[in-house]
C-alpha cells in the first residue's frame, strides 16, 4: 500500500500484478467482453484499486477499431487516480504499436490533448503513454515541445501531503532520464533551455542517477 500511496478512502484487496491480468484477459476473452468498459464505468465510483487496474487491462486486450478504443480510454483515464493504475495501463498497451504504425497521427492527437489538462493524473497519463510509444527518434521533439509546455502551476492534486503536483513532476522526471539514456544530446539540449521548474530538473538528475544506463552520463 505504501508503494502505491493511494488516496484515503480507496479500498484495496492486495492482489498482485500477475493475477489481474490473468483475469483481465479471462475478462477480454468472454462473452460479455464488448459490455464490460460499460459496466465499468457505470461503477467506477465504487471500484476497489484491484478493479480499476483490470478495467484498464481489459481496455488493452479488447479488439476495438480507433475511434471505439479511444472513446473507451476516454472515459478510462478520469477515474485514474494513483501513479500504478496510470502506468500498468500506458506500459501495458501493447496495442499501442500497431495503432502508430497504422494511425499515428490520429494516436497523437488523442495523447497529447491530455498534456494540456488541469488534472494530475490525466497530464501523468499523457507522460507516461508518451514515454511508453512515442520516444522515438521521428516523435522526440514533439514530446519535447509538448513538456515545454506544460503549466505545472494550474494542475491540481488531491495529494496534500506533497508539492503539487508530485507524479506530473516525477512523470517528466522519468521521461527526461529515459530520454537521455536514448538520445543524450537532444536531452541535454532540450533540458538546458527548457522551463522545467528547478524541482523538475533534480528529480530527472535523481531518475538519471538512479539508472544504470545513465548513471556515468552527464545529464546537462
Amino acid at each position: 500500500i505504501r508503494i502505491v500511496n493511494p488516496l484515503p478512502g480507496t479500498r484495496i484487496i492486495g492482489l498482485h500484478i500477475p493475477d489481474m491480468k490473468r483475469v483481465a484477459t479471462a475478462l477480454a476473452a468472454s462473452q460479455d467482453a464488448a459490455a464490460l468498459p460499460g459496466k465499468f464505468l457505470e461503477n467506477s465510483g465504487n471500484l476497489f484499486y484491484e478493479e480499476k487496474m483490470v478495467w484498464g487491462y481489459v481496455l488493452n486486450r479488447l479488439k476495438l477499431p480507433l475511434d471505439q478504443r479511444m472513446d473507451r480510454i476516454a472515459e478510462f483515464v478520469p477515474h485514474i487516480d494513483n501513479w500504478a493504475v496510470c502506468d500498468s495501463f500506458c506500459s501495458d498497451a501493447k496495442w499501442a504499436g500497431r495503432l502508430k504504425a497504422d494511425k499515428p497521427e490520429a494516436l497523437w492527437d488523442f495523447i497529447s490533448g491530455y498534456f494540456g489538462s488541469e488534472e494530475e493524473f490525466e497530464v501523468r497519463f499523457a507522460v507516461v503513454f508518451s514515454m511508453c510509444h512515442f520516444l522515438d527518434e521521428k516523435w522526440l521533439d514533439r514530446v519535447f515541445d509538448r513538456i515545454r509546455c506544460i503549466d505545472f502551476d494550474r494542475i491540481s492534486s488531491e495529494y496534500r501531503d506533497m508539492k503539487s503536483p508530485y507524479y506530473v513532476r516525477m512523470g517528466v522526471a522519468w521521461l527526461l532520464a529515459t530520454a537521455l539514456a536514448k538520445f543524450p544530446d537532444r536531452t541535454r539540449k532540450f533540458v538546458n533551455s527548457s522551463p522545467c521548474p528547478e524541482d523538475v530538473l533534480k528529480l530527472y538528475v535523481r531518475k538519471a542517477r538512479e539508472s544504470f544506463r545513465t548513471r556515468t552520463v552527464s545529464p546537462f
